[in-house]
């Protein structure tokens, strides 16, 4: 089923706050205003004990700091970024202008000029701040290299006492703004505007876990690297896997399919393969696929249409056939709030993200949005799913599109544990739409222990995930025991020892 990866240490992890940064000197000339801004919510550190004061700060960092300590509410962004509604209600109240930064990620991300900060700052502090040209102008060396729509910004800010130039007097206008200047500008500048006591945090997010489908969540979609239901709220879609259609297609029945749904799930992925006997030699198997995602709408869980490729590990070899494939489930359930589409389940073997599943990516995702503009689109990564590194170097473009990655609880532990944090803390949103408590082949096991790992880390991030696997195969990862027939219920005793810790989940 899997390969075993050899681990490769990701030491980048979520946001904490601390104030001894291992790479803060204590004689830097910014360790106490870093110490100051940090210990007030501005700017946290990572998990790794870094501050990384020389990394720039993006315009969305900087617009979404502003608007919390002014009190400014999101708006309804115009993108599934996750700063997108701050920077909308900053455009509202014309802190910067739409050609700025339009509403893309790339946009958003880009680290902030200094004239452009010094605007922004300005705007949301001091709006009725001016600065005399004749005294501020001579302040700055480089005072001509200002872009012209930046000159009131600029003496502002400098009348005011937020921005001063180097030692040699330069502003430098056009060059990013670093974490450890930000937080100098912003001392400075609350300190000015008396609001030197505000502390910035993170708003609440109500979580909806394990909610009851499709009626209480509506259309999904991504905000950042959170799965959001149609009032914004975070999602967390925990349920089951199928195992190969063409092999238990009993497990697809409305009663099968409702008895999970019962336990409390909400997810069902039907595994469609490709090679093995699946869809390229059998394209009727898609009737079997067809039937259990009706079965899921129809029972209120959302259905995951999954691309199974495994055995040739290219996404490429089978293209055609698989736009052909997603333009037909397209078509038939369009406008569906409960179908999630997966594109490539398995990439592995000599394949690589740049080279084969990107350019495929882009293809079918191209070919899903031509019909359905705001479905959930998964891709998976090279590696079966583990070398997300790949895909924090160069994401894709486009809306309400997450990033799978698999892993199994007796050959996976915490380097790709370690791996996942990396990529969210850089802003990738993922989906674990195959887990198991079993080694990587499926035998061997159950790993309990290491498998709650894995659950207390998916909750505490908020990851979606689906297991691996329903059916009776005699085999560790099955979640029924052979012989098992769920059309009418799973009682307890049915249940393996994988499915007896997995269903235990669900509520």
């Amino acid at each position: 089923m899997k390969k075993i990866i050899m681990p490769i240490v990701a030491t980048l992890i979520l946001g904490v706050n601390t104030y001894a940064f291992s790479d803060v000197a204590s004689d830097a000339w910014y360790v106490n205003t870093v110490t100051n801004m940090s210990g007030k919510g501005y700017l946290s550190g990572y998990n790794d004990n870094t501050f990384r004061p020389e990394n720039n700060i993006s315009a969305a960092e900087l617009v979404t700091i502003l608007s919390k300590i002014k009190g400014v509410s999101p708006s309804v962004g115009p993108s599934a970024h996750w700063a997108s509604g701050y920077m909308q209600s900053a455009l509202d109240k014309g802190w910067y202008d739409w050609d700025e930064f339009p509403p893309t990620a790339e946009k958003y991300d880009e680290p902030i000029s200094r004239q452009i900060a010094a605007k922004i700052m300005v705007k949301a502090l001091f709006p009725e701040a001016k600065g005399d040209y004749n005294t501020a102008s001579k302040m700055l060396s480089d005072f001509s290299s200002v872009d012209g729509r930046y000159i009131d910004g600029v003496l502002a800010a400098y009348s005011q006492g937020i921005m001063t130039g180097d030692n040699n007097g330069n502003f430098n206008p056009k060059k990013g703004l670093t974490r450890a200047e930000a937080c100098s500008l912003l001392e400075r500048a609350l300190s000015k505007a008396g609001l030197g006591d505000v502390k910035v945090s993170e708003p609440v997010k109500k979580t909806v876990v394990n909610s009851k489908g499709i009626s209480a969540n509506g259309r999904l979609h991504v905000e950042g690297t959170r799965l959001c239901n149609q009032n914004g709220e975070t999602v967390v879609l925990n349920g089951m896997s199928t195992h190969g259609l063409q092999w238990f297609p009993q497990f697809t029945s409305q009663g099968a399919i409702k008895a999970v749904g019962d336990r409390g799930a909400n997810v069902m992925r039907f595994a469609m393969y490709t090679d093995e006997n699946g869809y390229i030699s059998s394209p009727s198997v898609k009737n079997t696929l067809i039937n259990g995602v009706d079965a899921a709408l129809a029972n209120d869980m959302y259905a995951i249409i999954d691309w199974h490729i495994l055995r040739d590990g290219d996404p490429l070899t089978y293209k055609e056939q698989s736009k052909a494939f997603f333009t037909e489930m397209a078509n038939k359930y369009k406008g569906n709030p409960g179908v999630i589409y997966e594109i490539c389940n398995e990439p592995n073997g000599n394949v690589s993200w740049q080279g084969n599943i990107k350019p495929y990516a882009d293809e079918l995702i191209t070919t899903i949005r031509s019909i359905d503009s705001d479905a959930i689109i998964l891709v998976g990564c090279a590696d079966w799913c583990q070398r997300l590194e790949e895909v924090v170097s160069s994401p894709l473009q486009g809306k309400n599109i997450m990033y799978t990655c698999h892993f199994y609880a007796g050959t996976h532990t915490q380097w790709l544990r370690d791996k996942v944090a990396s990529a969210l803390n850089s802003g990738i949103p993922i989906f674990i739409s195959e887990w198991g408590t079993s080694a990587a082949d499926g035998s061997n096991g159950v790993y309990i222990e290491e498998a709650q790992r894995w659950v207390d880390f998916m909750n505490s991030n908020n990851i979606s995930r689906c297991n691996w696997s329903l059916c009776d195969k005699a085999e560790s990862s099955a979640a029924l025991n052979p012989g098992a027939n769920a059309n009418d219920g799973i009682d307890n005793g049915e249940l393996s020892a994988s499915g007896s810790f997995v269903f235990s989940q669900f509520n």
